[in-house]
C-alpha cells in the first residue's frame, strides 16, 4: 500500500511543479529540448568568442549550458522555481559557474537587445507575439533560433531538422 501512496505523491509532486506552477505563473509547460536539438542549434548559431547568449524558457539549463560549453555568455530566463533551482544546480556540477547564468524572471518582461543569439522552443501560439517582442528590441547582427517552430511573418536563413535560425540583417524592419 505504501508503494501506492509513493506513486501518488510522486505524480502530485509532478503535476504540480511542472504544470500547474508553470500554468499559475503565465509559463509553458516543462517539455526539454532533445540533446540532437540542442547540438544542432549550437552548431547552427556558429558561436563567436564573445557573444551572449539567452534560451527563453530555459527549463533545466541544457540549451544554456551546451552555450556556455561552447565559449558563448550563455543566459536563460525560467519562470518556474522549481526549474531555476535545477539549473543553478546543473550549472554548477558542469563547472560553468560564471559562464552560465539562469535568471528567475519571464522573458516577456525582459529587456532582449543586449543578447547576440536569442535561443526558443516556444509552442505556436506564442511565436507571434514573441515575433512581435524581437521585432522591437533584437540589436543589429543578432540570431535567433528556434527548436521546432517558426515565426508568422519572418523567413528563416537556415533549417535543419527542426532548427530555424533568423538573422536580424534578414528580418522585416520595425
Amino acid at each position: 500500500m505504501w508503494i501506492f501512496f509513493t506513486i501518488l505523491a510522486l505524480l502530485i509532486l509532478y503535476l504540480l511543479f511542472f504544470w500547474v506552477i508553470p500554468f499559475s505563473l503565465k509559463g509553458a509547460i516543462f517539455d526539454p529540448s532533445r540533446k540532437r536539438d540542442v547540438e544542432k542549434m549550437v552548431d547552427m548559431a556558429e558561436i563567436k568568442g564573445d557573444e551572449i547568449s539567452v534560451d527563453l524558457g530555459s527549463g533545466d539549463g541544457r540549451v544554456v549550458i551546451a552555450f556556455a560549453e561552447k565559449g558563448a555568455q550563455a543566459h536563460g530566463f525560467e519562470i518556474n522555481p522549481f526549474l531555476v533551482l535545477i539549473s543553478r544546480r546543473n550549472i554548477r556540477r558542469a563547472g560553468l559557474k560564471g559562464k552560465a547564468f539562469i535568471h528567475w524572471k519571464n522573458f516577456w518582461k525582459a529587456d532582449l537587445s543586449k543578447f547576440d543569439i536569442i535561443t526558443a522552443f516556444q509552442v505556436d501560439f506564442a511565436m507571434n507575439k514573441l515575433e512581435n517582442k524581437l521585432k522591437k528590441e533584437l540589436k543589429p547582427g543578432a540570431k535567433v533560433i528556434s527548436n521546432q517552430w517558426t515565426f508568422p511573418n519572418w523567413k528563416y536563413s537556415k533549417y535543419e531538422n527542426g532548427i530555424y535560425v533568423y538573422e536580424s540583417r534578414e528580418l522585416p524592419t520595425k
